[in-house]
């Protein structure tokens, strides 16, 4: 069936004429010869279009007409008239109905009128999904993902963004930090400065003192002009010093220098420069650690860390990841041109189920690889690297696929929460109830898996909690 209309007419021989035409086209046809009818109808059936006669034997169809445009999901409404003119056509479109039909109208017409119609239902139906969408799909700036965790981070933003202090971002690598240091730095006073970046690790240790300060000309072989450094070219903005962990001693020392009188000198020179810049620094390892192990000065940590914002590896935030595939399948289809929508049903098993390493990075460039490589509407598991396929554990190998046809059709809040329940309870069946040793399976801590357990009900089904 194409879809449903309701005819509003009196005359029992035109709506019989109305429903001979349309149901030709595949329509389902219900009919009212009155309002009282006609509301019952709506009700009961909730038509996408509705015909609605003008003059009613008692009553008339432009009263009825706010009943209709005033419900949650209203039909489209063409009123049919037998007295048709340019100034009644304007009154019905005001009052918000679709369109007019002038009666006798040719029944060719009808169909095209109603035909537009539904394709005019559809659009709006695709576009009211969309929106829903994305009003459910929690994103900060370019930050994706609506887990606690990065709730949280996301607060955390809010409330260092509109201060001068250096913020040091923690997280494994691809896990998203020189995304957060930039959405720091667009809500931040300095917003109107540059953001410069600079990878500590990228870059031999005897250049990055003249990437970081500049040089004069001759400062030393191959220095043919003068350069000005990261420092100056964040000057009144911010500069993002990633992987601070790889820095050396010596330049941390000069970093240190920066931090607290603010001034530097080039390399080659003895004029002292005077920056205004805000030091956000990221890093994939322990600092803490290294300095206790003497290898990273405790007094540039400190200085560095007045808050430190942790980013949580991706196996920590499962609950993202189908909002992430979902975001980065319609970013490279528009990119490379391509029809490519979501993965299939058993290839968005295996993504959802991978650990994921190397984090958003990696998620990233697997889907963009799997739509450059789709030959049809879809992602397969022929687009998916083997060693994403191979080594993903299957969540339940007695599932029956039709599971995942029914979490694809449901709104998208509502899949995100299902799966999680599903993939922690099928976990906790493997572990025999055993929290921690589901935890560790998950990738998770305990607490938070408790914390989950009872959020998404599941304490009732699973009340074992023992360590060992």
């Amino acid at each position: 069936m194409r879809g449903t209309i309701l005819v509003i007419d009196d005359e029992s021989s035109a709506r019989y004429g109305i429903r001979r035409a349309l149901e030709k086209e595949g329509y389902t046809i219900l009919e009212a010869e009155n309002l009282t009818e006609a509301e019952k109808e709506m009700a009961a059936n909730s038509p996408q279009v509705v015909l609605l006669d003008v003059r009613l034997a008692k009553e008339s169809g432009l009263d009825f007409l706010p009943n209709l445009t005033s419900l949650p999901n209203p039909p489209l409404v063409i009123v049919m008239t037998a007295h048709g003119s340019e100034k009644l056509a304007v009154e019905v479109i005001k009052k918000g109905a679709y369109n007019y039909l002038a009666k006798p109208f040719d029944i060719e017409e009808l169909r095209i009128v109603v035909g537009n119609a539904f394709e005019t239902y559809s659009l709006r139906q695709e576009n009211s999904t969309l929106r829903q969408e994305l009003s459910q799909s929690t994103t900060f700036g370019n930050l994706i993902g609506s887990s606690k965790p990065m709730r949280g981070v996301y607060s955390l933003i809010e409330k260092v963004a509109q201060t001068n202090v250096s913020v040091l971002i923690t997280g494994e690598s691809g896990t998203g930090k020189e995304m957060v240091a930039r959405e720091i730095h667009r809500r931040s006073l300095a917003r109107t400065g540059q953001f410069v970046a600079i990878n500590c690790a990228a870059m031999p240790e005897q250049l990055i003192e003249s990437e970081l300060f500049g040089h004069e000309k001759g400062a030393f072989t191959g220095a043919n002009s003068r350069r000005l450094g990261k420092f100056e070219a964040a000057d009144k903005g911010t500069l993002f010093l990633d992987e601070i962990g790889d820095m050396s001693l010596v330049t941390q020392a000069k970093v240190l220098r920066i931090l607290e009188d603010k001034t530097f000198q080039r390399l080659g020179s003895n004029e002292s420069i005077t920056t205004d810049v805000r030091i956000i620094s990221a890093t994939n390892k322990d600092l803490e650690k290294a300095v206790d192990q003497n290898i990273f000065r405790g007094d540039l940590y400190y200085r560095l860390c007045v808050v430190k914002i942790n980013l949580p590896p991706l196996r920590e935030r499962k609950e993202d990841i189908l909002e992430l595939i979902h975001h980065y399948g319609k970013t490279y289809a528009i990119l490379y041109k391509k029809e490519v929508k979501m993965p299939s049903n058993e290839t968005l098993k295996v993504l959802l189920d991978y650990s994921w390493p190397g984090n958003i990075r990696q998620l990233k460039n697997v889907i963009e690889r799997a739509v450059v490589l789709a030959d049809s509407r879809e992602i397969t598991l022929n687009e998916i690297p083997d060693e994403i396929s191979s080594k993903s554990e299957k969540i339940n190998q007695n599932m029956e696929p039709s599971y995942f046809n029914d979490l694809l059709l449901k709104e998208f809040s509502e899949a995100k929460k299902e799966f999680e329940r599903m993939y922690i309870e099928n976990c906790l069946t493997r572990t025999g109830g055993n929290i921690t040793q589901a935890a560790a399976l998950i990738g998770i801590h305990r607490q938070s898996l408790q914390h989950k357990i009872k959020e998404l009900g599941l304490t009732k089904r699973f009340i074992i909690d023992r360590e060992d």
